[in-house]
């Protein structure tokens, strides 16, 4: 071919790249992979045969949401101090988060010292620790301990209530709303079973440092000289029981939010408005017995596996490395296959720029066409936008290795 020729048709060439390198490179990636093994899955619909004294019962696994049985789950009830459990969820969001230390004090004012029902007699002026204040809530169910960490946090504990129940909405909780931060019955203080499983999920897991302090069986504050003896049976006498909440009141009656882990497997129980103590805690037992004789909770895919490397749109040098956000389980029936899917889907059009953490993604878990757990796909790598030279390189390189 002739010289100049040759250089032309090069500059030519170029000239097109530049022009349509947005339409040459763009593309949309959307991957779907099946796979199956022989597991269980559930059905959450079939539900066992219990007699229960108590008026609504759930039994939940944590880690994909499902809800094992279910009666009674959607009624109105008052919740008693398993109000509580809010608080502490508010509590440990400012502890993770670093605005609250757990040497941090919280300081008793007039109005938390004069709370009744369960206390520890928190003076007005009185000081302890976030350690120590989560000790009084979680074992004592301490009301004027309570009202403190709420007027810490909220500034008022009116405020802190209407905290509660913005997080309350934002969870999904579409029967409680809340007028105090320790649970003393009150018009309009309502709560049902089902709200009460989805709190404890969003406790458990999002902050599980707060099983150290609901599975405490007895401990102390004040230097030796104010002994704890927790509310929760549940704990001393059941195996791997970890938590979580008592409630009564005489028209609330007896409530109790139970967790309990064997192995890798983790159940909540909710029992409301049983007639006794005793009751709450026999019913509690049935359901997590229930589900420790029945149901494994199985690791199907690890956050800690590599998924594929894919083309970005806009970078002609790097492919994109991700990964699963998170671990990925399925709740499986004991003794019984069946089939499991799961399904990576990427986002349409990914394009650089694209940063460490980025999401780009779903991982789904599918049972009978369902999905049941759901993760976020996201980048391990950088991957930035590729400029003029980059194209120029890349065209040259192609071009000249074609000849």
């Amino acid at each position: 071919m002739d010289k100049s020729l040759k250089i032309s048709t090069t500059i030519a060439l170029f000239v097109v790249l530049f022009f349509c390198s947005n339409y040459i490179f763009a593309s949309s990636y959307i991957y779907e992979l099946i796979q199956s093994s022989d597991v269980s899955s559930i059905a959450t619909n079939a539900n066992p045969s219990f007699t229960f004294e108590s008026q609504a019962q759930v039994l939940m696994e944590p880690e994909t949401g499902n809800v094992i049985y279910a009666n009674n789950a959607e009624e109105k009830m008052l919740p008693a101090s398993v109000t509580k459990l809010m608080t502490l969820l508010l509590l440990m969001e400012r502890i993770d988060s670093g605005a609250l230390n757990y040497s941090d004090t919280i300081t008793c004012s007039e109005n938390a010292s004069q709370m009744g029902g369960s206390q520890i007699w928190f003076e007005e002026g009185e000081a302890l620790t976030v350690d120590e204040a989560l000790k009084a809530i979680c074992i004592v169910s301490a009301n004027d301990v309570t009202v403190a960490v709420a007027e810490k946090i909220g500034g008022s504990e009116e405020n802190f209530v209407s905290m509660m129940n913005e997080k309350a909405k934002s969870l999904g909780m579409n029967n409680t709303h809340y007028m105090n931060s320790h649970g003393i019955d009150e018009e309009g203080h309502y709560t049902c079973a089902y709200d009460q499983a989805i709190l404890a999920r969003e406790l458990i897991s999002k902050h599980p440092n707060i099983l150290k302090y609901t599975s405490i069986w007895t401990d102390t504050l004040r230097n030796g000289e104010t002994e704890l003896n927790s509310t929760n049976k549940l704990i001393r006498f059941y195996d791997g029981a970890t938590g979580l909440k008592t409630g009564y009141t005489s028209l609330a009656m007896y409530n109790l939010v139970g967790t309990a882990t064997r192995g890798n497997t983790t159940f909540i129980s909710v029992i409301m408005k049983a007639p006794s103590s005793d009751v709450r805690l026999k019913e509690t037992k049935m359901l997590l017995d229930y589900g420790f004789s029945n149901f494994e909770t199985k690791k199907i895919a690890s956050q800690n596996n590599d998924l594929d490397e894919i083309d970005v749109d806009k970078n002609i040098n790097e492919n994109l490395k991700t990964k699963i956000s998170g671990d990925v389980y399925a709740l499986c029936k004991k003794g019984e296959d069946s089939q499991y899917e799961t399904n990576i889907i990427y986002d349409e059009n990914i394009r650089a720029p694209l940063h460490e953490g980025d999401v780009v993604g779903k991982f789904q878990i599918l049972n009978n066409g369902e999905i049941f757990d759901e993760k976020d796909i996201i980048c391990i790598n950088d991957v930035l936008k590729s400029n003029f030279l980059d194209y120029l390189i890349y065209f040259f390189n192609n071009y000249f290795q074609a000849q």
